[in-house]
């Protein structure tokens, strides 16, 4: 998430005089060298259990390096904290996000360090210029500058989870799924030397990553965030990636110049959670969450990683950001940690007894820095008043300052020189989309290849389908927004769509490439691409119930070429395995890609051979996630009972070594229709269990069906129509004595969806202005529209966002939701609507008054 900071000139304890100190390798003064822990009374409101104590003496040992806490450092430390006052102090322990936080705050809170988060950006401009991201940062930099007092600079953090993934232009790298299926150490560190570059040039001190889960059910939506379901490819990169981002600490000087601080995450098990639910449970033995979930920690560790987010999930019921025993005595134990927790967003109130805004108990179990991105300024009051009153002991204060201010120092930032930042040529620069379209190459997995169908000889006749020219459908979520959506090729100026990469490889051979989404062709090709899969989504919206692939129209389209006698080739795009068996009997080739992000020419490197059909690159990739042989999802992990996977984990085909795959069973395994809790009407269909009502003035209730017109009596008629898809929409109109449509079913808790500031959205057009008050609700909250009902041009298609948090505020209890969406209209009122869901938040919400 972002910035960095700017030229400070500080008063008491000068960089000169640190950088002699550090060059001299001095320093005698008390608590220098490798820091003794700190001992206090741990107060008494622990929510730890006997199923939830860690036991140290069962984990194995690693350490930070000693050039973490190398005398001078500590020394400088010392010296600067004997200045610093409690509110500094505090300070230094409060993250703020961008968007909620403003440079002139700063010159009278002390805050220590802000966040970009995945919706935030200059101006709230998702897509604002590289140059704005660089201003921003220096914005905040000079305000800290202007504070009096000790002059401590800000560290700023960003989410760079596959490259500069927020900047219009940066790099995008493949997502972890498909890195860990590419196998390949180096290829992370240097990914890791680009990425870091990137982020630094636009100001950035510090990511969020390597990301160090172990997926264990893809329903997860994080799936894609993790290597592989076996530690063993997370345990062989932390140690590359954490190098490639900060490079070997020393105890003589910080971070290179293009290097910024790490953040290995989410510690601990976020990938173990039952049922793969987003900030779920682990409910498993401390054996278990060491054997597989520490994952590549104590490498990270070892190799220097500079601080650690704590995970948003729980052990046995009991949250990770409030178990001492997890974050304190097993991490600074015998994981050897000497560099700063920080939470995740707003994790820490999701702890019993606290909020957002004050949580002593996160403080005290070991949370060095809270992630706060909206709730700072209470947070900060509220933690300032707790060390007064002694609730969080002075000790505990002290400790993770020191911890804050040692990496702010490693990474550089008391430095008044920036060397890159501002170098721009360096976002999406040759050499590192190089090194991106070696990773989409390494990361392609061939799972079926009948007929030696490919490669395809450069000089034949290639029709390309689906979405292969939709770069931002191969980057995924976590790429310019949090979910990943409403991007479009021009969002991506240094990008190559799949398309591209395969005109200009068949173009090279003299072979002519013809793109067709929908799969139609004047002249017979003798091959066919189908470029599909599944749409960005980012957590929340990517937890799923089953692993089906749900969308008809990709293997309506491999039938039909199959059925002409046209070769087929499919290209899954993907974050996880899913249920794809209809699909792979209908292609003649499949290929899991992943999630490749914006060096599409790195699948036609492996796809397209010579002008004689010869390679020209080799398949390298091996699953790092089990294939499933049903679709219904549940956890599918080698090494487990009845294993028993479609394709097992490490398969992959080459072109050298090639297997014979027969007929795949076409029963899913999937019972029933699959409830959604965050889409409602979506492709012209209300969504399982989900069904729309009416209720007429005098509130009687009544189903949802077509009817030709309205009356006084029935208060709301609905018909079917188009809007962006063939009758995709449902026309509303609302009687003279108004009325109330709504979609109802089954109550959902939407709690976690507010904490990660999801908006109900929908899409709505106009057709006659309110005759009253409307009022769009949410069970029991409601907000009123009819001002931007009114403003609304009439026939016009709009979108509509409003915050569930808005929601909440305005009466709505989010825990059970029964009626997740509805509009009330006190007087007539034509609307049509579709498209109604969950959307997050890309500074596009609004908050009417209740």
């Amino acid at each position: 998430m972002t910035p960095r900071f700017l030229n400070f000139r500080r008063n008491a304890v000068s960089v000169m005089a640190l950088s002699f100190a550090l060059a001299a390798g001095a320093c005698a003064t008390p608590g220098a060298g490798r820091p003794t822990p700190v001992n206090y009374v741990k107060p008494t409101d622990t929510i730890v259990t006997d199923a939830t104590r860690a036991h140290p003496a069962l984990w194995p040992h690693a350490a930070s390096p000693a050039a973490m806490t190398d005398a001078a450092t500590e020394a400088f430390v010392t010296e600067l904290m004997g200045r610093m006052t409690l509110e500094e102090k505090v300070g230094q322990t409060i993250q703020a996000d961008i968007a909620s936080i403003k440079p002139e705050d700063l010159l009278t809170y002390p805050l220590g360090s802000i966040l970009a988060g995945g919706n935030s950006s200059p101006g709230g401009d998702e897509r604002a210029s590289a140059r704005k991201w660089v201003e921003l940062a220096q914005a905040f930099r000079a305000a800290v500058a202007q504070r009096p007092g000790a002059k401590i600079p800000m560290i700023y953090g960003i989410d760079a989870v596959h490259g500069h993934n927020n900047i219009v232009g940066a790099t995008i790298f493949p997502h972890n799924s498909g890195l860990g299926a590419a196998r390949d150490p180096d290829l992370i560190r240097r990914i890791g030397e680009a990425t870091a570059l990137e982020v630094a040039v636009t100001g950035a001190d510090w990511t969020f990553g390597p990301t160090l889960a172990v997926p264990q059910d893809d329903r997860w939506g994080r799936a894609y965030e993790g290597y592989a379901e076996n530690p063993e490819v997370a345990q062989s990169y932390a140690g590359p990636m954490t190098l490639g981002l900060q490079g070997t600490l020393s105890a003589d000087r910080p971070l290179a110049p293009g290097r910024i601080a790490g953040s290995a995450k989410h510690f601990l098990a976020d990938g173990g959670t039952t049922g793969g639910h987003d900030q779920g449970d682990f409910a498993g033995s401390e054996e278990e969450m060491i054997r597989t979930h520490l994952s590549g920690y104590p490498q990270a560790i070892d190799a220097g990683v500079l601080s650690i987010m704590a995970s948003f999930s729980s052990w046995n019921g009991v949250k990770h950001s409030g178990n001492e025993t997890i974050l304190t005595d097993v991490l600074r134990g015998p994981l050897g940690f000497d560099g700063f927790v920080v939470s995740d967003w707003n994790a820490q109130g999701q702890l019993p007894g606290c909020s957002n805004e004050s949580c002593a108990l996160a403080f005290n179990a070991g949370i060095d820095m809270f992630m706060a991105p909206d709730s700072w300024k209470p947070l900060y009051v509220n933690t300032l008043a707790q060390v007064k009153s002694g609730e969080i002991p002075m000790a505990r204060l002290d400790e993770a300052v020191r911890r804050i201010l040692r990496v702010k120092v490693k990474t550089g930032l008391f430095a008044d020189s920036r060397p890159v930042e501002g170098h721009l040529n360096e976002l999406g620069s040759p050499a590192h989309r190089a090194i991106a379209r070696e990773a989409v190459r390494k990361s392609l997995v061939l799972l079926k290849n009948e007929g030696s169908v490919l490669p395809i000889r450069s000089g034949a006749r290639v029709l390309v389908a689906g979405h292969a020219d939709d770069i931002g459908q191969a980057s995924g979520g976590w790429t310019l927004t949090w979910q990943g959506t409403g991007n479009t090729n021009a969002d991506f100026p240094n990008g190559q769509s799949i398309w591209s990469g395969v005109r200009e490889a068949v173009a090279a051979g003299g072979g002519t490439a013809t793109l067709s989404p929908e799969g139609v062709y004047t002249q017979k090709p003798d091959v066919a691409i189908v470029v599909f899969g599944e749409t960005p989504y980012a957590e929340f919206q990517g937890d799923v119930d089953t692993l089906d692939f749900l969308p008809t129209e990709p293997l309506e389209t491999l039938k039909r070429l199959k059925a002409a006698g046209i070769p087929t080739v499919s290209v899954f795009l993907s974050g996880r395995p899913m249920w794809t068996n209809p699909e792979i009997n209908a292609s003649d080739a499949f290929v899991a890609a992943w999630l490749p992000g914006t060096e599409g020419g790195g699948v036609a490197d492996v796809l397209i051979g010579d002008a004689a059909g010869r390679p020209r690159t080799d398949f390298n990739g091996k699953l790092s996630f089990s294939w499933p042989k049903d679709a219904k999802g549940e956890p599918l992990n080698v090494g487990q009972a009845g294993y028993d996977p479609q394709f097992a984990y490490g398969y992959g085909l080459t072109y050298a070594h090639g297997a014979r795959v027969g007929p795949l069973s076409e029963e899913s395994g999937v019972v029933g229709e699959v409830g959604s809790i965050d889409r409602y009407f979506v492709d012209g269909r209300f969504v399982a269990p989900w069904s729309l009502m009416l209720r007429d003035a005098g509130g009687e209730f009544r189903l949802g069906t077509e009817s030709s017109g309205s009356s006084p009596r029935a208060g709301v008629a609905v018909r079917s129509t188009d809007g962006a898809g063939q009758e995709s929409a449902r026309a509303l109109t609302f009687g003279a004595a108004g009325g109330h449509a709504l979609i109802v079913a089954r109550p959902v808790d939407l709690t976690r969806q507010a904490n990660g500031e999801m908006a109900l959205a929908f899409r709505y057009r106009l057709d006659a202005r309110p005759g009253g008050a409307v009022m769009l609700t949410l069970g029991e909250g409601q907000v009123d529209v009819t001002a931007i009902f009114n403003a609304a041009p009439l026939g016009q298609w709009r979108t509509l966002k409003v915050p569930l948090s808005c929601l909440r505020d305005a009466g709505a209890d989010l825990s059970a939701v029964d009626q997740p969406w509805g509009l009330r209209s006190a007087g007539g009122l034509g609307v049509t609507v579709e498209d109604i869901r969950l959307g997050s938040d890309e500074g596009d919400t609004v908050c009417p008054a209740a």
